[in-house]
């Protein structure tokens, strides 16, 4: 393992316990728990920056909801390109 990932292991139990004060666990607690959940926090911000892109090149449509929520579906204008880049 690398310095890298183990400073951002480091990091994101630093990060899990600032959040959660009173915390105390396992080894194992900490691995399937705390640093899921940080995994989690991440991922779910690099997903959104995958959408806002994709939406801004009109791949795939954005659109709010009755329920205020924004929802996702591929533009099918855009099948070509789209066919394209699946195909690398």
């Amino acid at each position: 393992m690398c310095v890298a990932q183990r400073d951002e292991i480091a990091l994101n139990v630093l990060a899990y316990l600032h959040e959660h004060a009173a915390a105390r666990d396992t080894f194992e607690g900490i691995v399937e728990w705390w640093l899921l959940e940080q995994r989690l926090k991440h991922d779910a911000a690099e997903v959104r920056a995958v959408l806002d892109d994709l939406a801004a090149k009109k791949l795939i449509l954005a659109y709010k909801t009755a329920d205020s929520r924004i929802h996702y579906r591929v533009n099918p204008r855009k099948e070509k390109e789209l066919l394209a880049l699946l195909k690398g």
